[in-house]
């Protein structure tokens, strides 16, 4: 009889933590976030040891590559093709021959049967050393793969790296070559250094919030104007390609934000993208659109995020180079000392060879009948010698002097070997001096790379403070805005009806537009389709920063009438203000804008005491205010009406229309 299996819920919970630790932990580290290291993914690091296994200085078809590479990489051929090609297009550790895509337009690379590659002049340089690499079993047992390159470039920084992991994500910027070495060259010497971006598409970049790789960047294309009725983009912004910025430019044209006559794609090796502009449109107006509404400006946030010590973590660019490069004096170091050993076991066996055949020890053994006595003898003969080498003769050593062939010592040449012993001799020394001042040797290791490959990489982007691009203000005045007085409603989707009372004002969506109502209230609205306000409308317009109003009210209260001049007021959107105290007899009596030469004829009720029954009114005379300010008193008789005298002589009686209405 089987047994029931039950599994408790506490039991469950622990299953399901317990994996998806396992599987977040294998995403992170495995796949999606580089080592700080050598700034390599995984596949990217199987890949180019796969190269370099394969390396014999001639080109190898990548679909060879992608399924040797499938022996170490458990994640098929795609995701390997796909790294190879995006390595291959940054043009610092692969070679390539045929068509790998076209990083300006997005074009596909070709099928890896017919496309070749190998390793670069650098990438053989300075990425591998097998006595300084850990290697570890593939995911099969049946090969090797390095645990982590002995890169001596800081390749995290140089190649960047995006990748989106389990609750995490990465977001490395590449830099330029000269800049990260010239880097490495001021922190050895104890200098200050600060580090920037460079893309491989060029562009314009304000790195004012780059925040050590983890703030903010502003990237725009750059764009040449060869006429007023034509438009030039010859770099683009990171991560934009032709295509996706053609597509946002027809989209911003398809949405009225901006007006073209056509638009052409001439990149091949370089990016050139023509805009054409239609009658009337001039270039000046359209950059500046094409920046606010298209992807010829774009933000992107950094994120760095980079596996230290077997652990995702937050690091700063400047510390990245810092522990690239305390690692490369750290490898180099390893590499001279190796060497100086490799070097001393060498100088050893010829200083033995040396005495071994100048000195004739081998005709002592020619009466020996038995191994060890040959030993013996050998061991005997080398004895008086022993202070002119640099460590005891061990069995092994007597036993690679036995195997030397009776040809090659009847060929010795003794001017020769000495002449080899002093250069090894001299290579000692050098290995032995450069040990002493290690930084020092770094940083001659560090100019040498400069000068030998510095010039193939200069910088393509340039960096520079980006002014911003207000999108109000670069919006086509492309709508229609009607205020229907009998109706009450205000939108851009209405149409005059009344010529005499209705208002038409051209504006953008991105406007906002001010609503002064007949009673004090007024109020700010976006542009609408269909918004009903009323019929007590007196002035609509723009909002315009520091613009001036000139207004003249009846306080209700007291019924007395107050003047005074204000600024565009501030103001939340969709709500309700005052200019003055509210009243059911509080009125409006004139309002207009303009800074200067604002006149009004104010008309009192007639009295036969008084000796005038109407004034004339400067706001020039009176001071500007804040619109919440109750005004200076115009008079202690009450107004009849007021009248515009703005544009007339001084003194010349107007027939007064009553209330001036809207500013058109």
């Amino acid at each position: 009889m089987t047994e029931s299996f039950e599994l408790k819920p506490g039991k469950l919970q622990k299953l399901f933590d317990s994996n998806f630790l396992e599987y977040t932990s294998y995403v992170i580290r495995e796949r999606a976030i580089p080592d700080i290291d050598d700034g390599l993914k995984p596949v990217q690091r199987r890949l180019l040891q796969t190269l370099h296994n394969m390396d014999d200085g001639r080109y190898h078809k990548v679909a060879n590559v992608v399924g040797e590479t499938m022996k170490l990489h458990p994640h098929g051929d795609q995701s390997i093709f796909a790294a190879l090609v995006n390595l291959a297009n940054k043009d610092f550790l692969i070679d390539r021959q045929g068509n790998f895509g076209n990083i300006f337009t997005g074009d596909q690379a070709s099928a890896p049967r017919y496309i070749e590659c190998r390793l670069s002049p650098l990438a053989r340089e300075t990425l591998f050393n097998k006595d300084l690499t850990q290697f570890i079993d593939s995911y099969d047992g049946r090969m090797e793969e390095p645990v982590s390159l002995p890169v001596k470039i800081p390749l995290l920084l140089l190649l960047g790296a995006e990748g989106i992991a389990v609750g995490m994500a990465t977001k490395i910027m590449p830099h330029n070559f000269n800049e990260l070495l010239k880097a490495q060259i001021d922190y050895l010497e104890g200098r200050d250094f600060t580090l920037y971006p460079d893309f491989p598409r060029g562009g314009i970049i304000d790195v004012s919030d780059y925040d050590h790789g983890n703030g903010k960047l502003r990237c725009r294309a750059r764009i040449e104007q060869p006429d007023s009725k034509t438009i030039h983009i010859t770099e683009l912004p990171y991560n934009v390609t032709t295509l996706s910025l053609i597509e946002s430019i027809e989209r911003a044209a398809k949405s009225e934000k901006l007006k073209i006559s056509s638009v052409n794609d001439y990149t091949a090796e370089k990016v050139e993208v023509e805009i054409k502009l239609p009658r009337n449109i001039h270039a000046e107006e359209t950059i500046d659109a094409l920046y606010a509404f298209t992807d010829c400006e774009i933000s992107v946030s950094p994120n760095l995020i980079a596996i230290e010590d077997n652990m995702p973590r937050v690091v700063k660019v400047e510390d990245a180079l810092r522990r690239n490069t305390d690692k490369l004096v750290t490898n180099l170091q390893k590499e001279l000392e190796i060497e100086l050993e490799r070097l001393l076991v060498k100088w050893h066996a010829r200083k033995l060879e040396q005495i071994f055949i100048e000195e004739r020890i081998y005709k002592q053994i020619e009466e020996q009948t038995n191994y060890k006595a040959v030993i013996s003898v050998v061991r005997k003969g080398l004895l008086p010698f022993a202070e002119e080498l640099q460590r005891k003769v061990t069995t092994e050593d007597i036993e690679r002097l036995l195997e030397i062939k009776i040809r090659r010592i009847s060929r010795y040449d003794i001017n020769r070997q000495e002449k080899e012993l002093k250069e090894i001799e001299k290579n000692i020394k050098l290995i032995k001096n450069d040990l002493k001042d290690i930084v020092a040797f770094t940083i001659n290791y560090i100019q040498k790379l400069l000068d030998k490959y510095g010039p193939e990489y200069p910088r393509k982007s340039q960096l520079g403070i980006l002014g911003e691009v207000d999108a109000r203000a670069a919006a086509l005045s492309n709508l229609n805005l009607v205020y229907q007085k009998e109706s009450g409603f205000l939108g851009c989707k209405l149409k005059v009806e009344n010529p005499r009372k209705d208002i038409e004002l051209s504006c953008s969506e991105y406007d906002r537009i001010l609503l002064i109502f007949k009673n004090g209230m007024y109020k700010v609205v976006s542009v609408q389709e269909k918004l009903f306000i009323g019929s007590d409308l007196v002035w609509m317009g723009l909002v315009v920063p520091e613009q001036t109003f000139n207004l003249i009210y009846r306080n209700g209260l007291e019924n007395l009438t107050y003047i005074k001049r204000f600024t565009t007021p501030k103001f939340i959107l969709n709500r309700e203000y005052h200019l003055f105290e509210d009243h059911k007899r509080s009125a409006i009596l004139f309002l207009m804008t303009g800074e200067k030469e604002i006149r009004a004829r104010v008309s009192l009720v007639p009295s036969s005491r008084a000796k005038y029954n109407s004034l004339e009114l400067d706001f020039d005379d009176y001071l500007i205010k804040g619109a919440n300010a109750k005004g200076k008193r115009v008079s202690n008789r009450v107004v009849r009406r007021v009248s515009n005298l703005t544009g007339t002589p001084r003194k010349q009686p107007l027939t007064a229309p009553g209330l001036p209405g809207f500013d058109k």
